[in-house]
């Protein structure tokens, strides 16, 4: 076989933005790449590796010899070294062999830009050119039309490998995936999916978090262009995609980024700002240029190829302050003597406004747990630049209200509406995501008091809560069924609970839920806006009812909710109505296809009687641990 030949798909302008930190499609040109030169099949290599003084590539194709087929560094200072190995081809495994000038080091490493990985715990890059017959076509043209943040965004959260499983305990591949999580998705009608990370990972527990391969699909479920299939189906059926999406850490594993050239290349050479205590990894140095180029080309990738249509930013408040998860010493203030990252915060306003410059009706989304302002504000008033934020405090103070017994819950109402002081500071989205069912945390419906009829009228009450409260939403999977214990990663969810009625109902519930939300202008058109909602009556402690309006763009399409937090069934309770009219029972948590008692208003009229500061109003009967949601016609 012949050895390296030179060779680039560089150009002098390439290497300009790619110093600048402004290259934002670097997989077109480092990494592994098939192609033909002077008639010759082969393969063409590109790694940055500035402190190396020699590069070859090693792989099944020499053996692992180093220094059978070395590349050539550029002239120009980038630190990128390349070139043609003809006569390789697809499926050909191989790493990079870095002799570094620090020290004499020898690192081997895996291709930062590989396609596809090898299954762990094997570590090699493996070459590869994903192809796909994209038949998403539809969806693309009118993506902009569902994804936007006046429309209805339901998200299910999805760990791939724990979501259900073959006979066996095998994994479900992304082919399998295809027919069985997208049917079932459809049939619970989400408005979305999330893909807890699909990178490829060296490292089951993390659950996806640390990643290795930033451009390649995990292939513990398959090839990349099976991949490609999952998300195509998906966006056949309607169901817009979500990956999450990790540039806050990465592990220190010896085939990955860390040190990868024999020094701190990715990573903060400093400590303080290049190690995460907490998760033991290693933290990418925002400030370098070439590294905001990678990042940047990777989110850029996933839009790009794979047709997503969201970002879920993981960790973001670990990016955004200094001292994080660090003790007083442990941390340097910034040059304004500020505990703000202002590397970080200027690395993710460039990432989102090219993000939304480059593609058309997509969405980023922040994992941000601080009340750091205007994250889903845009760049150019000072904001982050992402489309939406978790909704952490409410999903904190929500939990924790619902844990208590209904006779206390008289004296903490004002954890259920303290949210909507500053629900339309940012773009919210409410969350109960996998992070609250692990850990000893319990499953949502392991948090919830009483009896067994009470446990899962308080969980129906928390969902129906959660959907008519302004803001996008997101539940994690097994959560929509009544998932007793708690998460799993190494094995399938307990589907098996679905033969039981209280557990079916919760399913029938959410499946309601996300119809009511698809279909009521009033709960999505002004949904991250003060002028979509509206207080009916939020003191009434003694009874733990609250009621209020929410509204979209025609004030015909208003829907009142009242929400009774108590197990005890309150009869001619009267709430204030803006509108005189006949009121429609749309939605009731108390219905018995939910499991619920079966207490509704079939029919109801306002009376002239002043109520809570309204013209008109009415009575009725409020459920045991229900919601209702009513039109005025």
């Amino acid at each position: 076989m012949n050895k390296v030949q030179p060779h680039s798909f560089f150009t002098d302008f390439d290497i300009d933005l790619f110093k600048a930190g402004k290259h934002y499609r670097l997989y077109e040109k480092l990494g592994a790449h098939l192609t033909e030169v002077d008639g010759q099949k082969g393969v063409y290599f590109a790694v940055w590796a500035p402190s190396a003084k020699a590069v070859s590539v090693i792989g099944d194709f020499n053996y692992w010899l180093e220094g059978e087929h070395p590349l050539n560094v550029r002239w120009d200072g980038s630190g990128i070294w390349e070139g043609f190995i003809p006569g390789i081809d697809k499926g050909t495994k191989y790493k990079y062999k870095i002799h570094s000038h620090h020290n004499d080091i020898k690192t081997e490493k895996a291709d930062p830009f590989a396609f596809y990985c090898e299954t762990p715990p094997n570590t090699a890059s493996v070459v590869w050119n994903t192809k796909h017959g994209w038949k998403d076509t539809k969806w693309m043209a009118t993506r902009q039309d569902k994804n936007g943040l006046d429309k209805p965004y339901s998200v299910y959260e999805v760990h791939l490998g724990s979501w259900r499983r073959a006979e066996g305990g095998r994994f479900l591949s992304y082919i399998e995936l295809a027919d069985q999580l997208v049917a079932y998705v459809k049939e619970m009608n989400f408005t979305h999916v999330e893909f807890m990370p699909v990178m490829e990972y060296p490292y089951d527990p993390s659950w996806g978090y640390q990643l290795v391969g930033y451009f390649a699909p995990t292939s513990r479920f398959g090839k990349p262009e099976d991949f490609m299939v999952l998300v195509d189906k998906l966006h056949q059926a309607g169901i817009g995609v979500i990956l999450d999406w990790v540039p806050s850490h990465f592990p220190s594993d010896a085939h990955g980024l860390g040190f990868f050239d024999g020094t701190n290349l990715y990573e903060h050479p400093d400590i303080r700002k290049g190690y995460h205590p907490d998760w033991k990894s290693l933290i990418f140095n925002y400030g370098r240029n070439e590294v905001r180029s990678f990042l940047i080309s990777n989110a850029v990738f996933w839009l790009d190829k794979y047709h997503i249509d969201g970002l879920r930013v993981d960790a973001v408040a670990s990016m955004l302050y200094l001292d994080y998860s660090r003790a007083d010493g442990e941390w340097e203030p910034n040059v304004f003597g500020g505990r703000e990252n202002l590397e970080a915060a200027s690395f993710l306003k460039d990432m989102n406004e090219e993000v939304y410059r480059s593609f058309t009706g997509v969405q980023t989304i922040a994992e941000e747990s601080t009340s750091f302002p205007m994250v889903s504000r845009p760049t150019y008033i000072g904001g982050l630049g992402f489309g939406m934020k978790w909704m952490m405090g409410w999903m904190h103070d929500t939990l924790e209200y619902f844990k208590k017994e209904p006779i206390y819950r008289r004296h903490h109402q004002n954890d259920l509406t303290f949210s909507m002081t500053y629900a339309f500071t940012e773009n919210f989205m409410l969350p109960l995501s996998h992070d609250e069912v692990v850990y000893g945390k319990h499953s949502i419906l392991g948090r919830m008091p009483g009896d067994e009829w009470q446990r899962f009228g308080n969980l129906r009450l928390l969902y129906a809560f959660m959907f008519t409260h302004p803001g996008a939403k997101l539940l994690f999977m097994g959560s929509e069924f009544g998932q007793s214990g708690e998460w799993n990663f190494e094995q399938s969810l307990d589907w098996h609970l679905l033969d039981y009625d209280y557990h079916k109902g919760i399913k029938n519930l959410i499946t309601a839920l996300n119809k009511l939300y698809k279909k009521q202008p009033a709960l999505y058109e002004k949904q991250f806006s003060a002028d979509g909602f509206e207080w009916i009556n939020y003191g009434d402690n003694e009874n733990s009812v609250l009621s209020f309006i929410r509204k979209g763009n025609n004030p015909e399409d208003n829907l009142i909710i009242i929400c009774n937090m108590t197990p005890v069934i309150r009869e001619d309770y009267r709430i204030g109505i803006p509108v005189a009219g006949k009121l429609k029972e749309l939605f009731n948590s108390d219905d018995g296809q939910f499991g619920g008692s079966g207490v509704t208003n079939k029919k109801l009229k306002t009376d002239d009687i002043p109520w809570n500061g309204r013209d008109y109003s009415a009575a009725m009967t409020l459920p045991p641990l229900g919601v209702m949601v009513f039109s005025v016609k």
